[in-house]
């Protein structure tokens, strides 16, 4: 098969390197989960899968464990590998864990510099716009509001949170996305985010402090609120290899 020998000779050549092979299949399959093409709770064998996928058994079964190992799969023994399902109690501890990062981050772009200076001027032209200007589409206005967040922490120039930030967004972003499925919350976030970025300017670091802990707080409160017939709504498809 030619897939084989191409995997063979990337091996040969590179015997310590990531198989690029296997980072694709992981990114198909992650994007699969993150929209609800599988679902939690769905089960499927390796071989149907591989097949669907298009590739052997050994660059599936590198995405297979890696996601399991990221918390997404479950495998079990003669059953199969099935998808997990949403624990929402970890989801809340992720949020609180965002809130302490993104809380720090404020502090320290209350404080000024460049960097701090920039990151504001960037973000108010995004923000602190007119509402005829403002995004409508959900799925654009999901990115927006994640790098938002991100930049806020990027602005401390501290490369360990933005790491660990990193890491949280992207753990919790199979249920934050569908925050914004309700056309409420994209002009409010639009409100907040650019009342935060004022009180930050000015250096209201307590107001400002105040309203992203309720900012955050109120996404979660939303994500809880979530349904497994919410997250049924969601499903683009059902893959074919899911049993």
């Amino acid at each position: 098969m030619q897939e084989d020998t191409i995997e063979a000779a990337i091996e040969t050549v590179e015997p310590n390197a990531a198989n690029p092979l296997a980072e694709q299949v992981y990114q198909r399959l992650k994007n699969d989960i993150f929209n609800f093409r599988l679902f939690p709770g769905d089960r499927f064998s390796e071989n149907g899968i591989a097949q669907y996928y298009g590739v052997s058994r050994t660059p599936m079964r590198d995405g297979l464990f890696r996601l399991q190992r990221e918390g997404y799969l479950e495998v079990g023994f003669r059953r199969g590998w099935k998808v997990a399902t949403i624990d929402f109690n970890q989801m809340d501890q992720l949020y609180d864990l965002r809130i302490v990062l993104e809380l720090a981050a404020l502090e320290r772009m209350t404080a000024g510099g460049d960097a701090a200076r920039a990151a504001i001027d960037a973000l108010k032209a995004i923000w602190c716009v007119e509402p005829q200007t403002r995004e409508s589409d959900a799925v654009k206005m999901f990115g927006m509001d994640e790098d938002f967040h991100r930049q806020v922490v990027a602005a401390t120039g501290n490369a360990e949170m933005v790491r660990v930030h990193n890491d949280v967004t992207e753990r919790i972003r199979i249920v934050r996305r569908l925050d914004f499925l309700k056309p409420h919350r994209t002009s409010a976030t639009y409100d907040e985010h650019s009342t935060m970025l004022h009180l930050i300017e000015r250096k209201r670091l307590t107001e400002a402090s105040i309203l992203l802990r309720a900012h955050i707080t109120q996404s979660k409160l939303e994500v809880r609120k979530i349904t497994v017939s919410m997250l049924d709504a969601a499903r683009d498809v059902k893959l074919p290899f899911v049993s």
